[in-house]
């Protein structure tokens, strides 16, 4: 059965495109076969795997705006066992577009629930706010991912997506649930980073996983030339992190 997770943070820059490559190319690596959704209009996902947000003809766009679309005609393989469903630049426009539709926040999930497509993953990425692209994230999902990067400021975005995962939960996804948090740009030597991660393991408990990601350079360099950490440099610390988080996720489980 797919196992279907959303990236979700209402702040931005916290590392939810940087972490959905990643961990979409851990997950392969243990031979499950991925699906990755960009919903952010940004394409930030897209731009990593060299894909052009300014000239794709069917992209997560059509998805959700036309409803004779199927998943088939918009993914494309990446990676062996890797594709994508990429974000096009006039994303931008379909919050506006979708506002009178009584369907605007199902639109994903429709799509998706009407296409048999072989996929042991798919992870959506979303963008920063809780608006309609985010609601459709959260209410084709059966679980919501949760990155957090370790400064305190970022702990308010935790607050407004846990209000809205509560909502979405009630009122349209009630099999949603929180998989887990993970701390990003994580710096060993840092002890306000450490005092941010303590406070998250208090207040989530076991919902908060062991894996952190850590900070370092190596993570905007890889994009640049179409790569993943774990192709970049595959036995950097870094990389080593994300394949512990797919660790971490595919037992289906977090720990302390």
């Amino acid at each position: 059965m797919t196992r279907t997770l959303v990236v979700a943070n209402q702040k931005g820059g916290v590392g939810k495109s940087t972490s959905v490559m990643n961990l979409g190319i851990a997950l392969t690596e243990r031979d499950f076969r991925v699906l990755l959704v960009d919903l952010d209009p940004q394409g930030g996902l897209t731009a990593a795997f060299g894909v052009d947000s300014y000239d794709i003809r069917r992209s997560a766009f059509s998805l959700i705006m036309y409803n004779h679309v199927s998943l088939a005609r918009v993914m494309r393989p990446m990676r062996t066992k890797l594709a994508l469903i990429a974000a096009s630049i006039d994303l931008a426009s379909s919050e506006i577009q979708l506002a009178g539709s009584a369907d605007r926040v199902q639109r994903l999930r429709n799509s998706l629930q009407q296409s048999r497509v072989p996929f042991d993953y798919i992870l959506i990425d979303t963008p920063p706010g809780l608006g309609i692209l985010t609601a459709n994230g959260l209410v084709a999902a059966d679980e919501v991912l949760i990155p957090v990067q370790c400064q305190y400021m970022a702990m308010r975005g935790v607050r407004a997506l846990m209000d809205a995962f509560v909502r979405v939960k009630t009122n349209l996804n009630p099999s949603l649930r929180l998989a887990g948090l993970f701390g990003t740009m994580y710096r060993s030597d840092s002890q306000h980073a450490q005092e941010v991660v303590d406070e998250l393991r208090a207040v989530f408990g076991p919902k908060m996983y062991k894996t952190l990601i850590d900070y370092d350079d190596v993570v905007a360099e890889a994009p640049i030339i179409g790569l993943s950490v774990l192709e970049y440099i595959p036995q950097h610390p870094v990389a080593q992190g994300y394949r512990a988080l797919a660790e971490e996720i595919t037992r289906g489980r977090v720990e302390q």
